[in-house]
């Protein structure tokens, strides 16, 4: 075995990077700079591409008893309540998945590692920061701290799957492209039953207002509820239990306050990496693009990149295809990540946050009536399902 593909990052994307390269022969060495494998509360969406992906691996059969099944999303209003329910067994025959899975991204992660764990060419090391990259002709050349250890590991190609602030784009120099929205996005996880006090809820919920908009997600023991926050306030303001039982009460009042499990704050970007392709050296996932979390397209779309690039490298690697492979995956998922994520996701929060009445008079009118006519319903699902992003990605040559 004489081909070797370094991996920065061992969340999802470059983990399923490494399990597509090692399963067809390739050695693969993976970094991650936290001591332990992550545990990222903030992904937990699996559309139906990405389940049909995963399944290649048998991976969505173990993880479909681990979430939560979603026929429907619903689109809601904070004084109107529901406004348009889409079911995704419309999607039938189109998918192996008409569904929504509703399962934390770490049970991901941790079938990909036990995946790796049992192939002797797949390496992935804990506790390890990424300090140099040098790429030549032949190769590339990384210096990583592993441990207090400094060590060198060469490779025919590195993969920065390393998220947002990644230090492979970095050591490219490569521009991320794009704007920071100016609030923080919060999202507060409790075991407090909504759908016993609002009629008709799903699993997955979007609601929008013109003063506070929020998400209702479900996962299998918890409702995650997200919250755009004022820009004005201070992290530490926003977090105090007086500031989130605010919101809470606010979008339901109970006569008991809310207890909660977990609770994160995060700014939120939209933004694309001026190249997904240096020389030897491809960005995959956050790394390469960013956006708002509304439609759940980060981490399936990081997914359907670590999919493109890794068949990709093996057809290169193993079969002998091609360099040139590289130039098509960066013009296929770089079109995608503009086209189609980052124009989806802004649309989505433009919508829910939408102060102007006659606007969203509009706009829910327009979506009661996608809703209620079968095609158009499924043509939305196919889009908001990110069947319509792939299948634009494969038409781009």
């Amino acid at each position: 075995m004489n081909h070797h593909v370094l991996i920065a990052g061992a969340g999802p994307v470059g983990l399923v990077s490494a399990l597509v390269l090692a399963t067809a022969g390739v050695q693969v060495t993976v970094f991650e700079r936290a001591l332990s494998a992550p545990e990222d509360l903030r992904a937990s969406t699996f559309h139906p591409p990405t389940l049909d992906m995963l399944a290649r691996f048998g991976i969505s059969d173990e993880l479909l008893p681990q979430g939560l099944v979603a026929r429907y999303t619903q689109q809601r209003d904070r004084q109107e309540g529901l406004v348009a329910q889409f079911d995704m067994s419309l999607l039938a025959g189109l998918t192996q998945h008409p569904y929504r899975l509703q399962c934390e991204q770490w049970k991901l992660n941790k079938l990909l590692l036990d995946r790796l764990a049992k192939i002797p060419h797949a390496k992935v090391l804990l506790g390890a920061e990424l300090q140099s990259v040098e790429q030549n002709a032949n190769g590339v050349d990384v210096k990583v701290d592993v441990r207090g250890d400094v060590q060198t590991f060469k490779g025919d190609y590195l993969i920065g799957a390393d998220g947002a602030w990644s230090s492979v784009r970095q050591s490219q120099g490569i521009e991320f492209e794009g704007f920071t929205y100016p609030e923080r996005f919060l999202v507060v996880s409790t075991a407090f039953e909504f759908a016993d006090h609002l009629p008709k809820l799903s699993y997955v919920n979007y609601v929008s207002d013109p003063q506070e908009w929020c998400v209702l997600l479900r996962v299998p023991t918890l409702w995650r509820v997200l919250f755009p926050t004022h820009p004005e306030e201070s992290d530490e303001a926003v977090m105090t239990d007086e500031s989130i039982q605010a919101r809470l009460q606010n979008l339901l009042p109970q006569d008991k306050p809310y207890q909660t499990v977990h609770r994160t704050l995060y700014k939120v970007h939209q933004r694309v990496a001026k190249q997904f392709r240096r020389g030897r050296v491809l960005l995959a996932g956050d790394a390469a693009h960013i956006n708002n979390p509304l439609g759940g397209m980060g981490m399936n779309g990081g997914v359907h990149d670590a999919f493109s690039l890794a068949d990709k490298l093996v057809d290169i690697l193993v079969s002998g295809a091609d360099e040139a492979l590289l130039d098509r995956y960066e013009r296929q998922r770089r079109s995608v990540a503009i086209e189609y994520i980052n124009a989806n996701t802004a649309r989505n929060k433009k919508n829910m946050e939408e102060r102007n009445p006659e606007a969203r008079r509009k706009t829910h009118d327009e979506l009661r009536a996608t809703a209620a006519n079968p095609d158009a319903a499924r043509n939305y699902l196919r889009k908001t399902s990110m069947m319509d992003a792939l299948e634009r990605a494969e038409a781009i040559e």
